[in-house]
């Protein structure tokens, strides 16, 4: 019998601070899939490689692991297809979500480096993905040269 309670107890305490790791990361996790959606957006093609690349990543991020990795999927297309229904007002509502993370430094770096990664997933970073990755440093506050951008 008392196995059994520390087993159970064991188990609801690891659910629970999933659970609680997933309510902190939420706003990290909603920027990384608006920035991966407008940088996958940016050449006018989201390709299969792009949507591969953002969902290794989620899944192997230690802020993110907590996240299904179907909600991620599910979230990004549903960027994507605000982006692909009315561009201007896609990019705005992705920048929004993505400006939430402003204050945490490090978090910010990281999106422009997941960014620039799903810009080159398909073996080539193009012009129209740099800029794209360019506005999201300006919304963020930081020095695209930093990124070589």
């Amino acid at each position: 019998m008392l196995d059994w309670l520390k087993t159970n107890a064991t188990a609801a305490r690891d659910k629970l601070a999933t659970e609680v790791a997933k309510f902190k990361n939420r706003e990290f996790m909603d920027a990384v899939v608006a920035g991966c959606a407008l940088v996958a957006a940016a050449d006018g093609d989201i390709s299969a490689s792009e949507k591969l690349k953002m969902t290794g990543f989620i899944q192997n991020s230690q802020e993110l692991k907590a996240f299904d990795p179907e909600d991620v999927l599910k979230s990004f297309r549903a960027i994507c297809s605000n982006i692909e229904f009315d561009f201007q007002i896609g990019q705005a509502e992705a920048l929004k979500t993505i400006a939430k993370i402003k204050k945490k430094e490090g978090a910010a770096r990281l999106l422009i480096r997941v960014c620039c990664a799903i810009g080159g997933a398909d073996g080539h970073f193009d012009d129209a993905e740099r800029a794209m990755c360019r506005i999201i440093c300006i919304e963020l506050g930081l020095n695209s040269a930093d990124f070589d951008l």
